[in-house]
């Protein structure tokens, strides 16, 4: 059970406004003397990115599990459930995704889909704050950052394996000339699934232009995205064929639509665009769709050199 206190230590509190820098400490009377001040500390920083790795308990709150970041902004709560997006969406804060009103130490959550959810409010360190949920000992640990010195590219490779499940459907829109003629040619499609412990690709040999929902997938496999040490900016990637053993590539961000593989086997570069942007929460119609969870996972590494050129 959790220890029955309102605080953790101190949290230092940083406003930026028009013409200062504001800090502020905080002590446990501070915060839990009325809604206003739990307001003030859930309202200082623009984003609170949510440290997925750090989450504590068994339990879940679904549309924090799903979220990038969360924002507290005059009674509405904006997340970053996407990659694709981030840092641009809603000014960098995302979707409305529900309204919030604060007690003294913890938040009511009023979220579109998940419904009313109470989360105790604790002060961790300088610029972390805990959310709290009672019934499932649950506890979720949030970084708080302004948006003009939060670095969403960082955040955007670290969480790269999502990226690539946030379309429908990749196509191919490019091949080069230079490479050897390899069996990875013929293939025009490929799609990311999520499955939890181990991730699942499709890929199809259709023509390019082929709608989505008419697609044919020929083949099915696991994929596998790795982290290079040494080069933040490479991450690789394996594709299981059964016949051909793991099709390896290093995998680079184009843009929020677009990927290059190049495939040092044969030496040939390929691009595919996204096709069927999947906004998680909200479809194109402004209806809810399932929303893919976020799971402590961190990428494998394989240790190489970048042979891009």
């Amino acid at each position: 059970m959790k220890a029955k206190k309102l605080l953790f230590g101190l949290l230092i509190v940083g406003t930026l406004s028009s013409s200062c820098y504001t800090e502020v400490i905080l002590t446990d009377d501070f915060i839990t003397s009325s809604a206003y001040n739990t307001a003030r500390v859930l309202e200082t920083y623009d984003l609170w990115y949510v440290d997925i790795h750090a989450t504590k308990g068994r339990g879940e709150v679904p549309f924090v599990q799903r979220a990038f970041t969360l924002s507290f902004r005059n009674g509405i709560l904006y997340a970053n459930n996407n990659i694709v997006g981030i840092g641009s969406t809603g000014n960098g804060m995302g979707i409305q995704v529900g309204y919030y009103d604060t007690l003294q130490g913890s938040v009511e959550i009023d979220h579109d889909i998940d419904g009313l959810w109470l989360l105790d409010v604790y002060a961790v360190n300088g610029n972390t704050i805990e959310l709290y949920e009672p019934r499932t000992d649950t506890s979720y640990y949030l970084e708080g950052y302004q948006r003009n010195n939060f670095d969403y590219d960082q955040v955007f490779y670290e969480n790269i394996h999502y990226f690539l499940q946030e379309y429908e459907a990749w196509e191919k829109t490019f091949t080069s000339v230079e490479g050897a003629l390899n069996e990875f040619d013929d293939e025009n499609f490929l799609q990311f699934l999520s499955g939890g412990s181990s991730d699942t690709f499709r890929s199809s040999v259709d023509e390019t232009g082929t709608p989505t929902n008419q697609l044919v997938w020929d083949y099915e496999g696991i994929y596998t995205v790795y982290d290079v040490p040494g080069d933040a900016s490479l991450k690789t990637l394996t594709l299981d064929y059964d016949y051909l053993g793991d099709d390896y590539f290093e995998l680079y961000v184009i843009d929020d639509g677009s990927i290059e593989l190049y495939h040092p086997d044969s030496g040939t570069v390929y691009e595919f665009g996204g096709q069927g942007y999947l906004q998680f929460l909200k479809s194109k119609s402004g209806k809810a769709t399932q929303a893919r969870k976020r799971v402590k996972r961190t990428l494998p590494k394989m240790h190489v050199k970048r042979q891009r050129k």
